[in-house]
């Protein structure tokens, strides 16, 4: 067990049990979350169900948005390779802001310049990966609040064109936590031998797929 582990399990009787434990509530985090992918795409093949613009278009949305797609992606890597209580803090901290930034937009409060702030957190979530950044409970969860405003920013100011406003919300969260729940999936791979490279590697490739889209959205 290395030094990260150790710090994690202190104060646990067993901390092999205790590794062991967590690492299958992270799989078991991650069937649930598969499960759910699943059940959600076949739900979205019956096109007939649901408003233009509601809760299936709301869910596709993230997936269709490949800057969106890697930061969500990001935040559950990072949320992994942090441990608890941020394994479970930041998923639930980036949907709950991401809310608030919407309702801002919607109420006519936009943020300044939203395509740098999401390109932005595609570069700092896959560094803080790729460069296995343990940062303290207060300063992670505040990164990810910070950058989550600016992605629910720019849903926000597509919801008042959707035809059911709530159901595109509903269907937007939901398809964020299902992206969160697939990080710390990768995440807990982490944990087994030249897991830790992969996870880190795939942290690199974001950051570097993020300067594109960052040099991109300032040439914009």
């Amino acid at each position: 067990m290395n030094a990260a582990n150790a710090h994690r399990h202190r104060g646990c009787g067993n901390p092999r049990r205790c590794a062991a434990r967590e690492r299958d509530l992270r799989f078991g985090i991650a069937a649930i979350g598969v499960a759910g992918l699943l059940f959600a795409n076949a739900a979205s093949a019956h096109t007939g169900t649901g408003l233009p613009g509601g809760f299936l278009q709301g869910f596709r949305h993230p997936f269709t948005g490949f800057d969106h797609l890697l930061a969500m992606v990001s935040v559950g890597l990072w949320g992994a390779r942090l441990g608890r209580p941020l394994l479970y803090a930041l998923p639930v901290v980036f949907p709950m802001v991401m809310v608030v930034g919407a309702a801002l937009a919607m109420f006519g409060l936009p943020l300044p310049s939203p395509e740098l702030g999401i390109a932005s957190s595609v570069v700092v979530l896959g560094a803080c990966v790729a460069l296995s950044i343990r940062a303290p409970v207060w300063l992670a969860s505040l990164i990810v609040a910070a950058f989550a405003l600016f992605h629910g920013d720019a849903h926000g100011r597509e919801l008042p064109s959707a035809a059911d406003p709530i159901g595109y919300s509903l269907g937007f969260v939901f398809a964020t936590g299902l992206l969160h729940v697939a990080g710390i999936a990768i995440g807990a791979l982490g944990d087994r031998r030249f897991g830790a490279i992969a996870v880190r590697g795939l942290g690199t490739a974001i950051a570097v797929v993020g300067g594109w889209l960052l040099v991109a959205a300032i040439a914009a």
